[in-house]
């Protein structure tokens, strides 16, 4: 008599082996598992190519050609060679790189004091933190006319005020050797809220341990900020010093709705020499002109943002 046994279906393979035949996850460069599908980038390339890439093409295209609304004729480099020749170009970039480096560097230098200050046990932080950054809510225009009308010489509210403590205020707008630095300490005021909001951020992610353990070694407020606050703080620093520098190489609407770029051509800047060809009707050689704006900015914060980078891997 044999005895009967439901058929049972065996595999060589271990369980294992079946669930490992899954399809694998895609892989990023760090070896981790990408979780979304790549199909999720379409949306942002799309928008990345319409709105950066396609213009782009075609202001290098347009740059060089002498160009209307309705037509256009090829001319090469020409309008990079009269651009070049602008007896005012030498001016622009000297004042163009001036801006840039004053305003950036007074971003970086008071944004840390503020973030320092208003990440304190201070009272009211709250509400001095909103009035910092109020500045930066307010239209770059709108501040450029109110300073207009402060910084005049006999009825401004700047030289009224020196006036009281005996002091002859200068014509700020109207002299060749203060109407730049003023236009970029009305930008320092206006941008330094987004900068002391940036080192906030990055002040507040710092753990606490590190203070504790300055302070059992028996630490000052200033080994606090040397030892722990100013190398942990560099991301902050390092993105401050990015975006007011780019800003400053491309600042314009403040620039022109101050001086428009005077008294004379001294407080000229390459965005302010493009918007007057722009304004004389040479479209290409505009054009041409914002293809190099492009090209400097690129040249010099490209090296910059590798060079921060270093020093943020080495702190």
């Amino acid at each position: 008599m044999t005895s009967s046994r439901p058929d049972t279906v065996t595999s060589s393979e271990p369980p294992t082996a079946a669930a490992g035949r899954r399809a694998p996850a895609r892989k990023g460069k760090d070896g981790r598992g990408n979780p979304y599908p790549y199909l999720f980038y379409v949306p942002a390339g799309i928008v990345y190519t319409v709105v950066f890439l396609v213009p782009t093409i075609m202001a290098f295209y347009f740059s060089m050609t002498r160009w209307t609304l309705f037509d256009s004729t090829f001319v090469g480099l020409e309008n990079f060679t009269d651009f070049f020749a602008e007896q005012n170009l030498r001016i622009g970039f000297q004042n163009t790189l001036i801006y840039a480096v004053t305003t950036s560097g007074l971003k970086v230098v008071l944004g840390m004091a503020l973030g320092v200050v208003l990440t304190s046990r201070l009272k009211m932080r709250g509400f001095l933190r909103s009035v910092v950054f109020f500045p930066v809510l307010v239209s770059t225009v709108a501040v450029g006319i109110t300073f207009s009308v402060l910084l005049k010489p006999d009825t401004g509210l700047v030289n009224k005020a020196l006036a009281l403590v005996g002091i002859s205020g200068p014509d700020w707008l109207g002299d060749a050797n203060t109407a730049l630095l003023s236009v970029a300490l009305v930008d320092v005021w206006k941008g330094v809220g987004l900068a002391t909001v940036i080192y906030i951020a990055g002040m507040m992610s710092i753990p606490r341990d590190y203070y504790q353990a300055v302070a059992v070694d028996g630490g000052s407020a200033w080994h606090r900020f040397r030892y722990v606050t100013l190398p942990l703080s560099w991301p902050a620093t390092n993105s401050v010093i990015i975006l007011s520098f780019i800003g400053g190489l491309r600042s314009f609407d403040l620039i022109w709705t101050m001086t428009r770029g005077g008294p004379g051509f001294t407080s000229d800047v390459i965005a302010s020499i493009i918007y007057k060809q722009y304004q004389a009707g040479f479209f290409g050689l505009s054009t041409a002109g914002n293809v190099i704006l492009f090209i400097v900015v690129t040249a010099l914060v490209v090296p910059l943002t590798r060079f921060l980078s270093a020093r943020e891997v080495a702190a």
